[in-house]
């Protein structure tokens, strides 16, 4: 059997600011996340949810504590690698609020930027943009530009881009923040389904205590630690 952990922390620390300014955002975190896994992250307004994502997602270096990410040890006390980009580029996908899509772009040019830039030849990209967008059902958009969607469809467009280097992580902050109900429940049932049936381990944070009947498990920060509900 492969290895189920996809993400393990281990007494993860971060704290800001030295002296008068100093205090702690998250203390002695300890947790492990499996493949196929859609894990909700809550936790009021500025406990550190997005530091927390950012810390697993090698954006934010941590200030102690280690990090896992698949059966690799990414940070012990430092980056073990100067390469976090390449861990971001072959393990991770990121999925935000505002969907970040260039504007003067198309879908599928969008979809396949970053691949492309990773050095993927054109043929395979698109070809795996065009199984993505069919995937999501909007398979007819392709030569849309953003501006010609709406918000649902530009946020699916988003998963899609997050999906487009095979991750073995998804991260996503607040994906369903700027949707209506209807529209946040189709995408958190989408991101468990990717959890299913691509066996990725997603960390989705949300205010909605409505999309939380829809997720494996909840994980809150409390105390500056992480516990499961």
């Amino acid at each position: 059997m492969g290895i189920k952990q996809a993400i393990k922390v281990e007494n993860l620390n971060k704290h800001f600011g030295e002296g008068d300014t100093f205090v702690d955002v998250i203390k002695e975190a300890s947790f492990e996340i499996n493949k196929g896994e859609l894990v909700a992250l809550i936790a009021p307004s500025g406990a550190g949810k997005t530091t927390l994502l950012m810390m697993i997602g090698c954006l934010e270096e941590p200030n102690s504590g280690k990090i896992w990410l698949g059966d690799e040890l990414v940070y012990h006390d430092k980056w073990l690698t100067k390469e976090t980009r390449k861990i971001r580029r072959e393990k991770l996908g990121f999925i935000f609020q505002a969907h970040y899509l260039v504007p003067f772009l198309n879908i599928i040019d969008n979809i396949t930027l970053v691949p492309q830039a990773n050095g993927v030849e054109e043929k395979i990209t698109k070809e795996k943009a065009r199984e993505l967008l069919k995937y999501f059902d909007i398979a007819e958009k392709e030569k849309a530009m953003p501006s010609q969607l709406s918000g649902g469809q530009n946020q699916r467009v988003a998963i899609a881009r997050a999906l487009a280097n095979n991750p073995q992580i998804i991260l996503a902050d607040e994906p369903t923040a700027a949707l209506d109900m209807q529209r946040s429940v189709d995408v958190v049932k989408m991101l468990k389904q990717i959890a299913t049936q691509q066996d990725v381990a997603i960390i989705m944070v949300t205010h909605d205590d409505r999309m939380l009947e829809y997720c494996d498990r909840i994980m809150k920060i409390e105390d500056k630690a992480c516990v499961f509900e």
